[in-house]
């Protein structure tokens, strides 16, 4: 029972990755303030795009996430951003929305 219990944990947790370095970072949230935030508000909370914030991004696959981060949502005018970012710099994004989004040093919300 305690295996079953460990796989379900694996299996719904976000997948740990190497964290990009802090300049990467400080521009990957550059990115998802402004471009991101251009359709999802500034501020992240909905816009074009829907919020992105903790709690609506609670329950979705993060493997989902990861995936429309990268590739978009056809059909709708979600780009794709793998020519911006790799799949673990997309993964650092997503758990760092799903944690709630840091503000740039010096550019905090007023």
């Amino acid at each position: 029972m305690a295996i079953a219990a460990t796989v379900v944990a694996t299996v719904h947790s976000p997948p740990a990755a190497a964290q990009p370095g802090a300049d990467r970072q400080r521009e990957l949230i550059r990115l998802v303030r402004q471009d991101c935030g251009s359709c999802h508000g500034l501020k992240l909370t909905g816009g074009l795009g829907p919020a992105l914030l903790p709690a609506t991004l609670a329950g979705k696959p993060f493997d989902s996430l990861v995936a429309t981060v990268l590739n978009g949502r056809p059909g709708s005018a979600m780009p794709g951003w793998s020519r911006f970012m790799n799949e673990s710099e997309a993964e650092w994004v997503v758990r760092a929305l799903i944690e709630g989004f840091p503000e740039l040093p010096g550019e905090e919300r007023r």
